[in-house]
């Protein structure tokens, strides 16, 4: 992260483990220093790819445990891979999202995937969305199967398969919003929010950190809505045929 840029640049390591990495580069011959970019460019630049690399692979693992996870949240899931990719893929589209925005935006830190702040910011964007996420498919399965009869009647009476089961998709996003929304209702005034406690604790100036912790919720609430929207709508299109005919047998249990 910001602490390899002395380390490189000058020689002088920033962190303990800048440290260490210093120790074995001087016993490799290769002397840290204004002349390393110039001399050993490509070793630089390798330096910075497995860095880039080994924060992509665990980002990628962490978006594959939290859709395991939403998946197995649910009582009726969507069959075979289509529960896992359907949770995933909402969960990429809005976590990494907004979180790429507010790395590259609002934070702005140099290199904008250094993982001191990509990683956690990237696990409290998946975490809420998770939540969401499991909470509105959940809703949106039971509701359908409860409606069954109620579905299929309107399908015959000609309605389309969107129609037919809006309120349900309305009803199931607002299920998987209700956990933030009353995060942010009741943040600073019933419960003080985890990073602000922290940042406070640690000697933070109050004012910075309530900031950081309205950015985090904001970003977390546009994550959480992005994440829950994607879910139920890619999950009520699977729930319906090319013919508008309702295929419950997509579902397990």
């Amino acid at each position: 992260g910001a602490a390899m840029i002395p380390l490189l640049a000058l020689g002088v390591p920033g962190s303990a483990s800048s440290a260490v990495l210093l120790g074995a580069l001087t016993v490799k011959g290769v002397v840290p220093g204004p002349l390393l970019m110039t001399e050993r460019s490509a070793l630089v630049h390798a330096i910075y790819a497995g860095f880039l690399v080994a924060v992509a692979l665990m980002a990628v693992v962490m978006l594959l445990v939290a859709a395991r996870e939403a998946r197995r949240r649910q009582q009726r899931p969507l069959a075979g891979r289509s529960g896992y990719v359907v949770s995933a893929a909402a969960m990429f589209l809005s976590s990494f999202l907004c979180a790429a925005f507010a790395l590259v935006v609002v934070l702005g830190p140099d290199p904008w995937w250094t993982p001191r702040f990509a990683i956690p910011l990237l696990g409290m964007l998946l975490g809420n969305t998770m939540n969401g996420v499991a909470l509105s498919a959940e809703r949106l399965t039971g509701s359908v199967v409860s409606s069954r009869d109620i579905i299929e009647q309107r399908l015959a009476l000609g309605e389309t398969r969107e129609t037919a089961i809006s309120g349900l998709v309305r009803e199931s996003a607002r299920a998987g919003l209700i956990p933030i929304f009353n995060a942010m209702a009741a943040a600073g005034i019933v419960s003080l929010p985890g990073m602000m406690t922290g940042q406070i604790l640690a000697g933070a100036p109050v004012g910075e950190a309530v900031r950081y912790q309205v950015m985090i919720l904001l970003l977390i609430a546009a994550g959480t809505g992005f994440g829950v929207l994607a879910s139920v709508r890619i999950t009520a299109r699977r729930l319906f045929d090319d013919r508008h005919r309702l295929r419950l047998d997509r579902l397990t249990g």
